[in-house]
């Protein structure tokens, strides 16, 4: 009798967050994650804690537009607890971008938290890459709120919407 190999499966990871707005430093571990997961869903969360600059459609659509033909990422948008998602995508893991030590004991938290709700499902966080560990997307706003240049920080088509939301002044 022969071993059989187990069927194929590939390693799915969530990268989940606000995205608002979407970020050449969100972009940088989207893409990095690819790394270590056959796919990696962009998760966009409808914060109930947060009143979002952009919809969540709107998100979803400048994410989708800086990916551009990657076929290993897909980007959609969820409501409600985001292990109940990664056990509907069969995700093993959740990844999430440490800026600075700050953000470590909030994540780390929900890392824990996250772990007992589905202990199947590991946190990879990942440091963003030097040139875009000071970009964070409440800055990003001020900058386009006051009219200042974000063409460095995040993708053309976000550059351009932020620019209209703001073009009657600062809100």
């Amino acid at each position: 009798m022969t071993d059989t190999p187990p069927p194929f499966r590939p390693k799915v990871a969530v990268y989940a967050g606000s995205f608002d707005p979407f970020t050449h430093g969100h972009a940088d571990i989207m893409r990095r994650s690819l790394a270590f997961a056959d796919r990696v869903v962009v998760a966009v969360a409808n914060n109930i804690n947060k009143k979002p600059l952009f919809t969540a459609e709107e998100r979803v659509a400048f994410i989708a537009e800086s990916i551009g033909t990657e076929s290993r990422i897909e980007v959609r948008a969820f409501n409600g607890l985001l292990v109940n998602l990664a056990r509907e995508l069969g995700a093993t893991m959740l990844v999430r971008g440490l800026r600075a030590v700050s953000d470590f004991e909030f994540e780390y938290q929900m890392a824990l938290l996250n772990r007992h709700l589905h202990p199947g499902l590991e946190t990879v966080f990942m440091v963003p890459s030097n040139d875009t560990t000071y970009i964070s997307s409440s800055m990003v706003r001020e900058v386009a709120r006051f009219g200042g240049d974000i063409g460095a920080l995040v993708h053309p088509t976000v550059a351009r919407a932020l620019a209209e939301r703001f073009a009657s002044g600062p809100v």
